[in-house]
């Protein structure tokens, strides 16, 4: 009785969404931001969901604009997880809601890690500005990782929406100061774009420290290998074979490549002591990362039926895993 009450005295959604506005434009934003939650804490209760939704995307959005990122962000997540709670369609109509919050994350050049730092005032300015992206990357990660998750149990993908993952992965390569190529490479394997992941690989060669390079292609070809996805593992290995070979001659002599290109053409045939062979001849340049190994083990159970000694050991076998 008391739920059916509450629905009736709530107000119009568009009432509140004015006086929060102004709130906002008056430039508390955290008491909007604590307004924004407790009001809408309220729809939801009433199980007014759509209302709920439109409070809190109006908030978000509004809150980016001016700059306030943890508190827009705070609200974008209060909004996945209002989803969850409705347990709202994955559609477009939503995904366009969270691709809006998206765009509206600042995006800052960073200064690089090795400058020439003369004073103390230029070693904190630098820190100053790591610190915020740190943080930019950590508000913007915890929203799209909660959409991820929202998207595959309702709806997407098992593995969450491939667009998702994308605005993730480009977020994090343009925008973390320090980059963790396997994370980023885990969301770009589920992104449906192997040539935007190619062309980030190919800017990754030239930032690099040396040897990083060949270890990042051979990983995501591996990743996607993994999964069973042999067109999108070649078409990132020509893509970057011909963007990288004239800028980058000594591409094609890395043993990891090499292994990498005969792993492709041993894949297209059943040739399991081919395959084993290939991993002896070239362990030492595997070994070179654990990952590696782990991805060759879930490849050989994948094309050639070779069971795991322990199942739960893949990096792939737990979906929450990919929401990194």
């Amino acid at each position: 009785m008391s739920r059916e009450r509450s629905r009736r005295e709530l107000p119009p959604v568009q009432e509140h969404i004015d006086k929060l506005k102004k709130v906002v434009e008056e430039g508390n934003y955290y008491g909007a931001l604590q307004m924004y939650k407790s009001i809408s804490a309220r729809y939801v209760t009433a199980q007014r969901f759509s209302e709920a939704l439109d409070i809190l995307f109006s908030g978000a959005c509004l809150e980016l604009e001016h700059g306030l990122v943890n508190c827009g962000a705070d609200l974008a997540f209060l909004f996945v997880d209002t989803l969850v709670k409705a347990k709202s369609p994955c559609n477009d109509e939503t995904l366009d809601r969270i691709r809006c919050m998206f765009k509206l994350f600042p995006r800052v050049p960073v200064p690089p890690h090795l400058v020439d730092v003369s004073d103390d005032e230029d070693v904190h300015n630098l820190q100053e500005a790591l610190g915020e992206a740190r943080s930019r990357v950590e508000n913007l990660t915890s929203f799209l990782r909660a959409a991820i998750k929202w998207s595959a149990e309702f709806g997407g993908p098992s593995t969450g929406h491939p667009e998702l993952h994308a605005m993730l992965a480009d977020y994090l390569y343009t925008e973390c100061p320090e980059l963790d190529m396997v994370r980023i490479s885990r969301h770009f394997v589920r992104a449906e774009d192997p040539e935007k992941f190619a062309s980030t690989l190919i800017n990754f060669m030239g930032r690099c420290y040396p040897g990083e390079d060949d270890l990042a292609i051979a990983r995501a070809v591996l990743m996607y290998l993994s999964m069973g996805n042999m067109k999108d593992a070649n078409l990132i290995m020509d893509e970057i074979k011909k963007q990288a070979e004239a800028k980058h001659p000594e591409f094609s002599e890395s043993d990891l490549i090499q292994f990498t290109s005969y792993l492709l053409e041993t894949l297209q045939r059943d040739a399991l002591p081919l395959f084993n062979m290939l991993r002896v001849r070239y362990k030492s340049c595997i070994d070179r990362e654990p990952l590696l190994n782990e991805l060759l083990d879930e490849i050989a159970e994948r094309f050639y039926g070779v069971q795991r000694k322990n199942p739960l050991q893949g990096m792939f076998g737990d979906i929450f895993q990919m929401m990194g």
